[in-house]
């Protein structure tokens, strides 16, 4: 059977079984939370919160899927028979329509329908704080599953994304001595008190990796046998190392599905993964054919990826994927030359000689490691990422310094600006974001947190801590208290402070990001000199809330467990 087959018998299977097959999520997804899709199951969130109802968008309780998915923290280990960046997963869902029975009968049945015997099954133990799930053993004893294992709450039992949220055991199948199924039931809350409570309605949640189950169905040694991957190393030299061949195609791989999803190459966040991929291929190309005119084109294997995939996912862009490859290639290759050429005068590398290569020539980590070989073995990437982040911590201070604390940066992360006119509409935007939070809090309470923004000249996005849906008179009173602040002309002033003492004065700040040791609180100052605003940042912002027009609230949504965002902009 091959891996297209597998995909649609997977899904007609759940279909007749009144599924609604759901089209995979893009890559980069809605959720502040993570930077990649990695689950099927990420699309879904809000339906297994109660944050949004499947009836009404999927007209059932049940649905199916196979995902596009990219785990970054593989991307070193790729290279093996196993580790990959991009991968597919095979999932169906409930969210209040069917629980262990139907989940567990129909693992049972699909594989029989595959014509794949069960080796054996792992059931979640228990433990001190949950029970051991009988009820999972007994479905799979009834239907003649003998060899049951129980595992620990390490193995089985699956959490919630932040510190609370739906969670729950889980129950694993086993093909050849490989566990290609994982069946998680989401029947407990855990609270942020760490407590645990029984749901009203749980949910099914299943993933089983596409790669996994084609080894098992093609009867291959590895996942790179598959006809997944076959084709695409069937293009590349002979002479490469079985390691290298793998490298590329998994990484053309990623990079075919990352660049259609519309990522670009760049230093940060999706775009960083996307040059890292990128480059590491690049220098293969580069060292196998610098000296030989045999060097091989990487467009064929682009192009047989998209012959492979583009039957299934039909927004794999081949002239898009060879156009930023072949850019990038251009631009990397200027500084490849001449790094190569510094890292091979080097007697040893360390963290701080490979971040310089890096800095430098754009000699990512894994192309120093790979080239420089027993020089780097002491090198590895905890220490490379420290130096990395030293650098732009003074990289941040000096320009802090150089423009008075105003960020006179086009592109922080969470600002986004092209030039000089579309900083000051994100200027305008970022003290909004300022009066949106503390207008929140105003109306819903102070346990409302900042979990996450981000600023583009049309429009602000803002994520916040909070457990349900506004009701529209909620979002009303929140936008009201807004334009009152810049309806009465408040000055907006910052000051210097320790960053112990600014907490201590009451200023609000992101948790997730690192503070230096003296910081900036900003306020919005009341006509008695008093903040409606307080939070610790680094600009820019307006000098007076005049300057910024009429705030209007676009719409809100659920973005995972007890997060909610509001989008909005000045008119």
């Amino acid at each position: 059977m091959n891996s297209q087959d597998i995909r649609k018998k997977f899904l007609k299977f759940f279909e007749d079984r009144g599924h609604t097959v759901v089209p995979s999520s893009p890559l980069i997804p809605d959720d502040p939370s993570v930077l990649l899709t990695t689950a099927g199951m990420q699309q879904f969130k809000p339906y297994f919160t109660g944050d949004a109802d499947p009836i009404r968008d999927f007209n059932s309780k049940n649905t199916a899927s196979v995902q596009k998915s990219f785990r970054t923290s593989d991307i070193d280990e790729v290279g093996d028979k196993t580790h990959l960046t991009f991968f597919e997963m095979l999932g169906n869902f409930s969210f209040g329509g069917y629980f262990k029975e139907e989940a567990i009968k129909y693992a049972y049945d699909l594989m029989k329908e595959y014509g794949l015997e069960i080796d054996y099954v792992t059931v979640f133990g228990g433990d001190d704080i949950t029970p051991k799930d009988e009820a999972s053993e007994r479905i799979w004893k009834e239907i003649g599953i003998d060899d049951i294992r129980f595992e620990g709450r390490e193995d089985l039992f699956w959490g919630p994304t932040g510190n609370e949220g739906p969670c729950g055991p889980s129950t694993e199948v086993y093909i050849d001595g490989v566990e290609v199924w994982n069946i998680v039931f989401n029947e407990y809350y855990r609270e942020s008190d760490g407590t645990y409570r029984k749901l009203k309605t749980p949910g099914v949640d299943t993933g089983m990796g596409l790669e996994r189950l084609t080894v098992a169905l093609q009867d291959k040694d590895n996942i790179f046998d598959t006809d997944l991957f076959s084709p695409i190393i069937e293009l590349l030299p002979d002479e490469l190392e079985e390691k290298q061949k793998r490298v590329i195609a998994d990484h053309a791989r990623g990079i075919s599905f990352l660049v259609s999803d519309g990522v670009r190459p760049s230093n940060k966040e999706a775009g960083y993964v996307l040059r890292r991929l990128m480059r590491r291929v690049i220098t293969h190309q580069y060292l196998y054919g610098e000296d030989r005119k045999d060097t091989f084109p990487l467009s064929p294997v682009f192009k047989k990826v998209v012959d492979i995939y583009g039957g299934f996912y039909d927004e794999l862009d081949l002239e898009a994927v060879k156009d930023v490859f072949s850019e990038e290639r251009d631009k990397f290759l200027k500084t490849l030359r001449r790094g190569i050429k510094e890292l091979n005068n080097m007697e040893s590398i360390n963290a701080e000689k490979a971040f310089k290569l890096y800095e430098s020539f754009g000699l990512p980590y894994e192309v120093t490691k790979e080239i420089a070989q027993d020089k780097a073995g002491k090198l590895n990437r905890e220490d490379f990422e420290k130096a990395f982040d030293e650098h732009r911590a003074k990289s941040r201070a000096g320009q802090e310094a150089k423009f008075g604390g105003h960020g006179l940066i086009l592109d922080t992360g969470e600002l986004k600006a092209r030039d000089k006119e579309e900083l000051v509409k994100v200027t305008r935007l970022h003290t909004a974001t300022h009066l949106l939070q503390a207008s929140l809090r105003n109306t819903l309470g102070d346990d409302v947190r900042q979990a996450g923004s981000d600023i583009t000249a049309k429009r602000l996005r803002f994520d916040f801590t909070f457990d349900r849906r506004l009701e529209d008179e909620e979002l009303q009173e929140v936008e009201d208290w807004v334009n009152d602040k810049i309806e009465r002309k408040l000055d907006v002033q910052f000051k210097e402070l320790p960053y112990e003492e600014a907490i201590e004065s009451g200023a609000l700040y992101f948790e997730r990001e690192k503070y230096p040791n003296t910081v900036k609180v900003y306020s919005v100052l009341d006509e008695d000199g008093k903040p409606v605003s307080k939070e610790l940042c680094g600009g820019p912002h307006v000098a007076n809330t005049s300057e910024m027009g009429k705030f209007k609230i676009i719409k809100q949504e659920s973005v995972g467990a007890g997060v909610r965002r509001i989008r909005a902009r000045l008119e």
